[in-house]
C-alpha cells in the first residue's frame, strides 16, 4: 500500500503540519512502488526519444513527462499534445502560445521538439530535472486528495518562485499567473474576489489584483510574494476565507435543507 499524505486537520493548522513534515512525506510518498517504478523507466527509456511521436507513443513516459507539468489529464489526448510538442514555442501561432494555460507552453519548450530546436531527451540532466518535477507534482495531487485547499498552497509556493524567477517584467508576471488556474484561485480567494471578476476586461482583472496586492498584503509587485512575510499572509488569508467559505457553503445547505423539510411537514 503507498504512502497516503497525512493533514490532520483544515486550514491553516493543518497547513503548519504539513510544512513540518513536508520533508518526511514527501520522501515516504516518492519511495512508493508506482512513483519508483515509473521513474526507474523514465531514466531507462527517454534517451531513446527523438520526436515528440516517439514520446506520444510510449504511455509511461508520456504519462511521467506530463505529470511533470501537472497535464496528466492529457494523457489520452496524444494527438493534441504531439501538436503541441512539433509546434514549439517560437512562432506566434503555435499551438502552446495560443492556448491560457502557460503550463502547455513550458512543456514544449523543456522537451524541445519544436522547429530548430534540440530534443532535450538527448541532453545531461533532463531526466533528473523532469523526475523532481514529477514528484513534486505527484505528491501535491496525493495532497489534493486529502485537502485540495493544501494542494494550491503547495502549488502557490513552487509557482511563484519560477515566475519571479522566469526573468519577466512583472507586468507579465502577473499575466502568467492570471494563466494558472489553482494559483489564480488562491489569489482570488485570498483577496476575497467575487466569481464574475474573470469576467471583467484582463487589464481591468491585472489593475484589481495589483491594487489589491499592495493595499492588502504590501506587495508591489508579483515577486513580493516571494518575501516571508507577506507569503505567509496571503497562504494564511487564503486558507482561512477557503475554510470560512466552505462552512458558509455547508450552512446554507443546511438552511436550506430545513427549510425544504419544514415545508415538507407542514
Amino acid at each position: 500500500m503507498s504512502f497516503q499524505p497525512v493533514i490532520p486537520t483544515q486550514g491553516i493548522a493543518g497547513w503548519r503540519f504539513l510544512q513540518r513534515t513536508y520533508d518526511q512525506q514527501f520522501e515516504a510518498f516518492n519511495q512508493g512502488a508506482q512513483i519508483k517504478r515509473d521513474a526507474e523507466y523514465f531514466e531507462e527509456k527517454i534517451g531513446e526519444v527523438r520526436t515528440a511521436e516517439d514520446l506520444v507513443s510510449d504511455r509511461r513516459l508520456l504519462g511521467v513527462a506530463l505529470g511533470a507539468f501537472g497535464l496528466q489529464d492529457d494523457i489520452n489526448n496524444r494527438f493534441f499534445v504531439q501538436k503541441i510538442l512539433e509546434d514549439g514555442t517560437a512562432s506566434d501561432d503555435a499551438l502552446a502560445n495560443r492556448l491560457a494555460d502557460e503550463r502547455y507552453k513550458r512543456f514544449s519548450e523543456a522537451l524541445g521538439f519544436g522547429p530548430g530546436q534540440v530534443p532535450q531527451t538527448l541532453t545531461t540532466g533532463f531526466a533528473d530535472q523532469i523526475l523532481e518535477q514529477f514528484r513534486a507534482q505527484s505528491f501535491e495531487i496525493a495532497v489534493g486528495e486529502q485537502d485540495e485547499t493544501m494542494r494550491i498552497g503547495l502549488f502557490a509556493e513552487r509557482e511563484l518562485t519560477i515566475l519571479a524567477e522566469s526573468g519577466k517584467s512583472d507586468r507579465a508576471q502577473w499575466y502568467s499567473m492570471m494563466s494558472l488556474a489553482p494559483l489564480r484561485k488562491m489569489f482570488e480567494t485570498a483577496m476575497g474576489l467575487p466569481e464574475a471578476f474573470g469576467q471583467l476586461d484582463i487589464d481591468k482583472q491585472l489593475e484589481i489584483f495589483q491594487d489589491k496586492a499592495g493595499r492588502e498584503f504590501g506587495a508591489e509587485t508579483l515577486a513580493d510574494f516571494l518575501q516571508p512575510d507577506i507569503q505567509e499572509k496571503l497562504l494564511n488569508t487564503y486558507l482561512a476565507r477557503s475554510q470560512l467559505n466552505a462552512f458558509n457553503s455547508a450552512s446554507s445547505g443546511a438552511s436550506v435543507a430545513s427549510t425544504l423539510l419544514q415545508n415538507a411537514v407542514v
